[in-house]
């Protein structure tokens, strides 16, 4: 078994990570049967280690990963592919406080392991806002637009990432071209000063979600 547990809110996790230690080790010999590691201090050969040792008078060991988005390309490689054939003896915990959707190795672990999220705050960046208005989040979308213009990103910059994020996406044919159009009538609106650019920028969000929302 393998957990992923994202979010910021640490007492949240910690409680349970206190119910997957309750569930799988009798309490008298938790101490004998958990290890905790900390991805920038771990090697793989830590790891590789810790997955070896048998359990004690428990049918089962946990070991616990903090901030395991912290952890290097072979530690990244050895837990995904141990994660599609996880040993029976042994509960994985990988802990981490935000999913990237950048990250490859946290969006493929994602995808066969028991996650679990809480409480979490999204980076404001281009391809978190992206991310949000492919999820038809408008409110979400235009609080995160806010945050990226008064963090200081120039309108011009934003609306590159945008088209840089689709042509990524590999993002073709009708789809390609409406989401393109809109972005050009952006483009104009800020260029002649027909709009301010805070407010052509959330035009073009509320056009984006509803044209996502229209197709889907």
């Amino acid at each position: 078994m393998v957990y992923l547990l994202i979010g910021q809110d640490i007492q949240s996790k910690e409680n349970q990570l206190r119910k997957i230690k309750q569930e799988f080790l009798p309490k008298e010999l938790q101490d004998f049967n958990l290890d905790t590691l900390y991805a920038k201090e771990t090697a793989l050969k830590d790891i590789q280690e810790r997955f070896l040792i048998i359990p004690l008078k428990s049918a089962k060991r946990v070991v616990v990963i903090k901030d395991a988005d912290s952890l290097d390309e072979a530690c990244r490689d050895f837990l995904l592919a141990y994660a599609k054939k996880p040993n029976k003896q042994l509960v994985l915990v990988l802990m981490l406080e935000h999913y990237d959707y950048q990250d490859s190795f946290i969006k493929n672990i994602s995808q066969i392991v028991k996650v679990m999220r809480f409480k979490e705050t999204v980076n404001p960046d281009t391809f978190a806002l992206n991310r949000q208005i492919e999820l038809k989040k408008t409110d979400y979308a235009l609080r995160l637009l806010n945050q990226l213009l008064k963090n200081g990103e120039a309108p011009e910059r934003i609306l590159g990432a945008l088209r840089y994020a689709w042509e990524k996406q590999g993002i073709q044919n009708l789809e390609a071209k409406r989401k393109i159009k809109l972005l050009l009538g952006c483009d104009v609106e800020i260029k002649t000063g027909r709009l301010k650019p805070a407010f052509a920028l959330e035009k073009l969000v509320i056009g984006l979600c509803g044209f996502v929302q229209a197709t889907h």
